[in-house]
């Protein structure tokens, strides 16, 4: 893997750098880990919700295919490695505090993102009924 392209470890970074400048400058949480909302770049539909740690940020910035931090697993994955649903990034986003990353994908194999045969992981719509709240299957 090619030097850590973010490192700021033991670098004192002010506020108004991590808001306003173009320094890349992902904030990890205590876990070592970021949250990473995976959208489909074509219908801006999100697909999944993964984590990421430093390696697999730096990975995916180097390779463009993107890669995660299994929780369950504590294990480094890229995604598709098992199903071919490779994931290649065309667009990259973090948040006003970089504490979260969004990146726009073009789905490979089926365009399957979710372990369980669908294109998304977020098939289920929760409703409030009879003041329970209950879930609905969308179209997904």
């Amino acid at each position: 893997m090619a030097d850590n392209p973010f490192a700021t470890r033991g670098a004192t970074i002010s506020k108004r750098d991590i808001e306003e400048s173009a320094l890349f400058a992902p904030k990890f949480g205590a876990d070592g880990l970021i949250v990473c909302v995976t959208n489909h770049a074509r219908t801006n539909e999100t697909l999944m919700v993964a984590y990421m740690n430093e390696d697999a940020l730096a990975l995916t910035l180097e390779t463009g295919i993107a890669h995660y931090w299994s929780r369950s697993r504590s294990a480094l994955w890229r995604k598709g490695d098992t199903s071919g649903q490779v994931q290649r990034v065309i667009e990259m986003r973090v948040d006003c505090d970089q504490d979260a990353i969004v990146i726009a994908v073009e789905p490979g194999g089926d365009g399957k993102a979710c372990h369980t045969g669908r294109a998304s992981c977020f098939y289920r719509r929760v409703e409030l009924r009879d003041g329970q709240a209950r879930l609905t299957l969308t179209n997904n």
